[in-house]
């Protein structure tokens, strides 16, 4: 079994819905980020860095951070969302980094700058929202010569969806990226993303969160 500790967030879903995909049993325990569970002790003991998701799998005594890692871990434990051929494996790898690296922190920059930041500082603003617009480009070019970003679907996809897809959010425009938008639709229809992207419900809908309580078994 699985333990997923984790939160409402594009790096939260890389986790939620790799694993949704992969049909993996896991016990859920939301993270509550706004009343600084992630700074605990106790959430300290799993990930000194203080960041969500965090897995342990107990089958293999194995506690786990960094949500490219996760993804990694899980796709080698099961066989699935990552090929087999070394070309093809590191095209995947390839396209998960460009998320970890790229799309990840510069959307997250431009969200905070948009959104949170206490001044502002147009900028910033501009600089993150123009990067994260040119890093769309580049998936934009991609996804105009297969269908998925290294072949077949995998967990580059997920990575890199589970923050596109909050472009909104950020404010930045997806408009004469068609492309883009036909990866971002097909991925939204898939079953396992639509549940994942509702694990743990997003903050805010106290109903379901009290209804998972202290943690929640899938599968």
């Amino acid at each position: 079994m699985i333990d997923l500790y984790t939160a409402a967030t594009p790096n939260g879903w890389k986790a939620t819905i790799t694993l949704e995909e992969l049909d993996l049993p896991y016990t859920l325990h939301p993270v509550d980020l706004t009343a600084g569970e992630q700074d605990t002790p106790k959430f300290r003991a799993l990930n000194p860095n203080g960041r969500i998701p965090v897995i342990v799998d107990h089958e293999t005594n194995m506690t786990l951070f960094e949500s490219g890692a996760i993804l990694l871990y899980l796709a080698e434990k099961t066989g699935l969302l990552m090929p087999r051929e070394l070309s093809d494996r590191f095209r995947v790898i390839q396209w998960l980094m460009f998320q970890m690296g790229g799309i990840g922190p510069m959307q997250g920059q431009a969200v905070t700058f948009e959104r949170y930041f206490p001044e502002d500082v147009p900028a910033a603003r501009k600089r993150y929202k123009n990067e994260t617009r040119r890093l769309y480009e580049v998936l934009n070019t991609r996804l105009a010569e297969s269908e998925y970003l290294a072949g077949d679907y995998s967990i580059a996809d997920i990575a890199n969806w589970a923050w596109v897809k909050t472009h909104r959010w950020a404010r930045i425009s997806v408009d004469g990226l068609e492309h883009l938008q036909r990866w971002i639709d097909a991925i939204a229809a898939r079953p396992a993303a639509q549940r994942g992207l509702e694990i743990p419900p997003p903050a805010g809908n106290s109903t379901k969160q009290k209804a998972l309580g202290a943690s929640i078994t899938t599968r």
